[in-house]
C-alpha cells in the first residue's frame, strides 16, 4: 500500500526577531533545508510555539511556507484549538494553503474530563468535516494525557483520519498500534533516539524537532533504512541519539533554536515565557555539533 506522506519531517521552529514572527526568516530555512533529504515540514507544531502564536501570525506562517516549500516535498499544519469547532475551523482555514495533512492534538485544558468517548467524538467529528486527512497526535509530555492504544485503532478505520504523530518515544505504543490498524495509515515517530528501531517496527517515518539541527542526518537514516543499509542507518542512529537527547530533551525548543544558530540557520529567541538557553549551555551544544561534524 503506498504511503504518500512517509519520510522524515523537520517540526520547524517559529523565529521571532524581538517578539515579532518573522515569515522572512521562516522561508529562508525553509530554503534551506529544501536542499536535504526531508520528506517536508510541519509548521505550527509543538517545536513551533503554535500555542503561543495568534491566527494572523500562525496564517501568515503557513502562507510563506506554502510558498516557499519546493516541489515534492509535503507541508503538514498543526491546527489544534481548545474545542472541535475552532480546531476544525483553523483546519479547513490551514486547507486553502495545500496542506497534504493537519496534526491535532487532544484539547488539554479540561483534561480531567478527556474521556476517551469524548476523545473519541472530537476526533470522529474533525475527521468527518475536515478538508484535509487528520493526523491524531499524542504528546503526553505536553497535554498530560495520553491516548489509548486501542482508541487509535478504532480511529484508525475513519477514511479521513491518515495516522498519528506518537512523541512519547514509546516503542510499545509502535507495537500496539501498529499490526492493527490499516495498511494505508501512517505512523510517524516523534522522537529522534528511535528513528530506526521505529522503522524496524514498521513506522513510515518521523516528524522531528532534531531535524531543525541536524536535517542531512535524520533523512540519510530513512533513506539508508530504505535502501537496506541498515548498518550504517543504525550507525547515524547512534550518533543521532546525543543530540536529540541534550538539544530537544534537555533545553527543549530554546536548545533546538541554539543548535539552529550554530549551524547557520536563524533559531533566534524563544518568546516568553519560555527562556533563552544559558552561554554553558549554548557551549555544550556548539561543541557537541562540532564534535558531530556538523
Amino acid at each position: 500500500m503506498s504511503k504518500p506522506l512517509g519520510g522524515i519531517y523537520a517540526a520547524l521552529t517559529t523565529p521571532f526577531v524581538g517578539e515579532e514572527v518573522s515569515p522572512a526568516k521562516f522561508r529562508e530555512n525553509i530554503l534551506r533545508y529544501n536542499a536535504t533529504g526531508l520528506a517536508g515540514y510541519l509548521v505550527l507544531g509543538s517545536t513551533g510555539e503554535s500555542v503561543s502564536l495568534d491566527d494572523a501570525e500562525s496564517l501568515a506562517l503557513l502562507e510563506t511556507a506554502a510558498g516557499a516549500v519546493s516541489p515534492g516535498k509535503k507541508l503538514l499544519a498543526g491546527t489544534a484549538r481548545e474545542s472541535t469547532k475552532l480546531t476544525l475551523e483553523f483546519t479547513n482555514r490551514a486547507a486553502a494553503f495545500g496542506i497534504a495533512a493537519a496534526l491535532v492534538r487532544p484539547p488539554s485544558f479540561f483534561k480531567a474530563r478527556m474521556t476517551r468517548e469524548a476523545l473519541r467524538t472530537h476526533y470522529l467529528a474533525l475527521a468527518d468535516a475536515a478538508k484535509v486527512p487528520i493526523l491524531v497526535y499524542n504528546i503526553p509530555q505536553n497535554t498530560g494525557i495520553t491516548l489509548d492504544p486501542q482508541l487509535v485503532i478504532e480511529l484508525a478505520a475513519h477514511p479521513n483520519i491518515a495516522g498519528i504523530k506518537e512523541s512519547s518515544g514509546s516503542l510499545a505504543f509502535l507495537g500496539e498500534v501498529r499490526p492493527h490498524v490499516p495498511a494505508n495509515f501512517h505512523y510517524f515517530l516523534g522522537s529522534g533516539h528511535v528513528i530506526y528501531p521505529g522503522l524496524e517496527m514498521g513506522a513510515d517515518g518521523a516528524i522531528l524537532a532534531v531535524a531543525n539541527a541536524a536535517p542531512e542526518l535524520c533523512a540519510e537514516i530513512f533513506r539508508l533504512f530504505r535502501a537496506g543499509k541498515k548498518d550504517e542507518a543504525r550507525r547515524l542512529q547512534f550518533e543521532i541519539i546525543p543530540l536529540s537527547r541534550m538539544v530537544v530533551e534537555g533545553y527543549g525548543i530554546s536548545g533546538v533554536k541554539c543548535a539552529q544558530d550554530a549551524r547557520g540557520y536563524y533559531g533566534g529567541p524563544v518568546r516568553l515565557p519560555l527562556l533563552p538557553v544559558e552561554e554553558t549551555g549554548k557551549k555544550a551544544i556548539a561543541d557537541l555539533l562540532k564534535k558531530m561534524g556538523l
